[in-house]
């Protein structure tokens, strides 16, 4: 070890902080190639970072254009014989029943050899298996999942999954941030910053909201709020919007009518429709994991292969598709008219309740979809019936079904997500709608407390949380980077004599045990120089002679 007198000059330094520690120091050497060093430095590092970043969210928003463009394709190959790539809904086909029943069937198949043969991780939200990279893979996403990933998704949902399309994307792009990552020479860290810059492009190119793709990737995937992540990632943010904004235009993913400016009456209302909607998004969690514990026991039991597991829940999705077609595929076209009133009374019901039959079944299966246009079209729809029902029944408070509606959507993500900040702004910025602001912030909050009230693990999470790995979503300040090492080391060194017996330093631990505390001691001889530390518990091992030396009882020299 050697110490700075300042100017320049150095010495060597006589005194190790324990010699039993070596070891651990040489792992903690050997980590720190591996493990990210928190420096909190902006440097000339964050322009190539950014720059990268830029790239990835070029080709994330490309990316969603064509996964979009491949889901228009399957739905309209299998449900309406045509070759196009123009986004059509499942639900005005003019199939049979038995079509409606096993074409998502067929598509499960496809699925569950792709994800047998080709990688396991296309199984699932999409966003929950990225965390898991982040968090336990050194953000390492095997490049194979870039590609089959979006295509599972789209062969899923184009035949009638009940998912959006927003989870895969996401997970693609996470994949195209950790794919260059992998490929130059930069740090875990910044893979991490690159992983949740391709995800936040990915989400910000699906719905062009990127502040809350911004806020998205520090809720839920970078776990940290430094200049260092986040301008890389809201750069990504804001070119990825723009590549959607040069294919699509400018328009709202969900568009409403005008809201009007609620009274207080109808902020307490719609605060606490959003702790009721709190509550049900806990449900949502804990039913669709109910339901693959469900299939992962039966098919234990069967010596079913999972690889066949989407085939049955495909089934279940068919069948509510003959009851309620409006129940397949992407379902964004139903999350405006529920916002828009356009959906109603038991219409709107049935939609939302067969909606969460099918997409939890099919979830729990282990196919391929993401979790919040489903979620959304949940939420809203409870949200506007709750707010038609209290506006019909007492008009005198000024209840709007469009607000109610709107906090529904956004409370029930912020519910089952833990991602409050992300579902307030997100709402915001697919409506266009300000005044609904306050509502959403009231709404999402009260969600937010009662979901973490009943379940501490969101539905992100839940899945890490069940094989004993803690995901912590708190931010705050290290109180130890504050403490100065000069503030927390002893002034009064206590030092051993080498020519003091063991029986010696017995005595005096037991007369002054008190004044006495460290583990580990210097050992000084005549000459007042130091020759090492002998630790608290090898002076009290009763296998050692009382009458041997402390100078005997050091165990290596000093570094």
């Amino acid at each position: 070890m050697t110490g700075d007198l300042g100017h320049g000059e150095r010495r060597d330094s006589t005194l190790p902080v324990a010699p039993d520690i070596a070891p651990v120091i040489d792992g903690v050497e050997y980590a720190a190639v591996r493990a990210p060093v928190h420096v909190d430095r902006v440097d000339q590092r964050i322009i190539v970072i950014s720059a990268l970043a830029i790239g990835i969210a070029m080709l994330a928003g490309v990316v969603a254009q064509v996964l979009m463009a491949l889901i228009g394709l399957v739905t309209n190959v299998a449900y309406y014989g045509r070759i196009s790539t123009s986004f059509a809904s499942p639900g005005a086909t003019h199939r049979g029943a038995l079509a409606l029943l096993f074409i998502p069937v067929l598509g499960a198949l496809v699925v569950g050899v792709m994800a047998r043969y080709g990688s396991a991780a296309i199984r699932g939200h999409g966003i929950p298996e990225v965390i898991e990279r982040v968090l336990f893979g050194e953000s390492r996403i095997p490049a194979r999942v870039m590609f089959l990933k979006p295509l599972s998704a789209a062969i899923a949902i184009g035949t009638g999954g009940p998912f959006g399309a927003e989870g895969p994307i996401i997970a693609t792009g996470g994949a195209l941030g950790s794919l260059a990552g992998q490929m130059l020479h930069v740090t875990i860290d910044e893979r991490k910053t690159l992983l949740a810059a391709g995800a936040a492009a990915g989400m910000a190119a699906t719905f062009g909201s990127p502040v809350s793709a911004i806020l998205l990737a520090v809720e839920l995937l970078l776990f940290e709020y430094r200049p260092r992540s986040l301008i890389p990632v809201s750069l990504a943010a804001a070119v990825a919007t723009g590549v959607r904004i040069a294919f699509v235009g400018f328009a709202p993913v969900f568009p409403i009518p005008t809201l009007v400016q609620p009274g207080g009456v109808a902020l307490a209302f719609y605060t606490v429709l959003g702790a009721l909607i709190g509550v049900v998004a806990v449900g949502i969690t804990r039913l669709t994991y109910g339901i693959e514990d469900v299939f992962e026991v039966v098919g234990r039991k069967l010596r079913l292969h999972w690889m066949w597991w989407p085939a049955i829940g495909a089934l279940v999705v068919g069948a509510v598709g003959i009851l309620e077609p409006r129940t397949l595929g992407v379902g964004y076209d139903n999350i405006t008219a529920a916002l828009s009133g356009d959906v109603v009374g038991r219409a709107l019901l049935m939609l939302v309740v067969l909606k969460l039959v099918s997409w939890s079944v099919y979830l729990g299966s282990g196919t391929s979809g993401g979790t919040l246009a489903p979620l959304f079209t949940i939420g809203g729809g409870l949200g506007a019936l709750a707010g038609a029902a209290t506006a019909d029944a007492f008009p005198a408070l000024g209840i709007q079904p469009a607000v109610a509606g709107l906090v529904g959507m956004a409370a029930i993500f912020a519910g089952a997500s833990h991602a409050l900040l992300t579902s307030v702004v997100f709402a915001f910025e697919t409506t266009r709608q300000p005044i609904g602001l306050l509502p959403l912030l009231g709404g999402c909050s009260a969600a937010y407390l009662t979901s973490l009230l009943l379940n501490p693990h969101s539905i992100m999470t839940e899945k890490l949380a069940r094989r004993g790995s803690k995901v912590s979503a708190e931010y705050a300040s290290d109180h130890l980077m504050h403490v100065f090492a000069r503030d927390a080391a002893s002034r009064n060194v206590v030092t051993l004599s080498a020519t003091d017996t063991i029986e010696d330093m017995r005595e005096r631990f037991h007369a002054d045990g008190h004044a006495l505390t460290h583990q580990g001691f210097p050992v000084l001889d005549e000459a007042g120089l130091l020759i090492g530390v002998v630790m608290r518990r090898d002076v009290l091992d009763p296998s050692r002679p009382p009458e041997q030396t402390v100078a005997s009882a050091i165990m290596r020299a000093p570094v």
